[in-house]
């Protein structure tokens, strides 16, 4: 008997819940066969199996939240023996929980011993290929789907072992199906609180996500002391820019792509927004380059994924990342990588038709950005009351990284270029 414990998925949760079950107590499975979704803090991650054998039991339903390192699935066969020996062994320092520190890194195939009728033949034997130093079943198999050259990669972790953000390092995009976890069923609570004297009305299970959520957010107003500065901003130039840029062949950068472009070249500009704080040697970090976090709602809540390299793009180029990240967002399929490496925050809450946001800074990120509603509004043009397209502009930011000059400065470039588009384009 061989015992899969969930490993830890390299995401910062102690746990996870089993979305859907791949396989079924009585199938016969290879060593890297998918036997389970399960949800993680961003995104639902296929589980491969790490024993050859015969599923005896899943411990667990669906919808079921299992802490790392307890069992998931129960294999009866003894091929796991030498991976469990590999297991106890490791460093612990593989984000998908499965490692080794040794030095000798051969890859081999495990080949069920079963008997029975019901067992599968044994695969026919294939010449082995030397991986070095990688044994976790995940990273195989996300070097495979994505065709990653294992032998081509250097290891970060101990002794050059190959980990998880390694390969997801040298994929330039990976897509990942996978269909959206269930919802918890709310448990009805007739009892009466005692603090009011009402009766619950209901009680939802927090999901690994929403519990990420909350730490991340929670994080931030703990340590950050944040500040806030806003501007309304004349946006009519910027609308007829988005609209002269639009052809019957070519719709052009959206709206977004090119705010997107202003705020890069603004934080360029003024790159103490664009960093972070590290606490334990007493510095401040800038970046040398933007990638540029856009925030995302979707059915499974608010996401930020990255444009990883966005002070390279072009405005052509920021729209088609843009919309590439939004699709993916509203699918599940953002990668780790990308929902990780942001330097700064974007936010378009105006999409929901809200005016202005004090938003919470994505730790360890210094500021955000939000973009308000575009409406009709009177303004004062050149003497003159005119009715022109306003938007408002909020900045929240660290103020340990820079003093409200540097903010207003920062925020007054890019309503700026909001108002005078065409102008910022030239310098840029």
């Amino acid at each position: 008997m061989n015992t899969f414990l969930l490993p830890d998925l390299g995401e910062g949760l102690t746990e996870a819940e089993i979305v859907r079950w791949l396989v079924k107590v009585g199938d016969v499975v290879a060593v890297d066969t998918p036997i389970a979704e399960v949800e993680t803090a961003k995104s639902i991650v296929e589980l491969p199996c790490p024993y050859a054998g015969v599923i005896e039991e899943l411990h667990g339903e669906a919808g079921t939240t299992v802490p790392v390192g307890k069992p998931l699935i129960t294999v009866g066969d003894p091929a796991g023996a030498a991976y469990r020996a590999e297991e106890r062994a490791g460093s612990g320092n593989v984000l998908v929980g499965y490692g080794t520190s040794e030095s000798s890194g051969a890859g081999r195939r495990r080949r069920p011993r079963l008997s029975g009728t019901n067992v599968a033949p044994a695969a026919e034997k294939v010449p082995e290929r030397r991986v070095p130093l990688v044994v976790s079943p995940l990273v195989r198999r996300l070097a495979r789907d994505a065709e990653v050259d294992l032998r081509a990669l250097t290891g970060s972790g101990p002794d050059g072992l190959i980990v998880r953000r390694d390969v997801e390092l040298a994929i330039a995009h990976r897509t990942l199906t996978e269909p959206q976890p269930a919802l918890s069923q709310p448990s009805v609570v007739q009892s009466a609180e005692a603090r009011t004297g009402l009766p619950e009305l209901r009680r939802t299970p927090m999901s690994g996500f929403r519990k990420a959520v909350i730490a991340t957010l929670s994080r931030s107003r703990a340590e950050i002391p944040e500040a806030t500065t806003w501007v309304d901003v004349d946006a009519t130039a910027l609308v007829e820019l988005r609209e002269s840029l639009r052809s019957a062949t070519d719709p052009g950068p959206g709206l977004l792509a090119l705010m997107a472009r202003f705020v890069v070249a603004g934080l360029l500009k003024y790159p103490e927004l664009n960093g972070y704080v590290d606490t334990e040697r007493e510095e401040l970090v800038q970046y040398d380059g933007v990638n540029l976090g856009l925030a995302a709602q979707t059915d499974r809540g608010l996401m930020v994924p990255a444009v990883a390299g966005a002070h390279a793009l072009t405005t052509r180029g920021l729209d088609a990342e843009i919309r590439r990240l939004t699709a993916s967002a509203r699918d599940g399929r953002l990668t780790q990588q990308e929902l990780t490496c942001g330097t700064f925050t974007l936010n378009n809450y105006g999409s929901f038709g809200v005016d202005g946001s004090a938003a919470i800074i994505n730790h360890p990120q210094v500021a955000i950005l939000g973009v308000g509603r575009i409406i009709d509004r009177p303004w004062v043009v050149d003497g003159e009351l005119a009715i022109r397209k306003l938007t408002q502009l909020s900045l929240v930011f660290d103020h340990r990284v820079c003093d409200g000059g540097t903010a207003a400065a920062f925020l007054r470039f890019v309503a700026d270029a909001f108002e005078n588009p065409t102008s910022a384009f030239a310098d840029l």
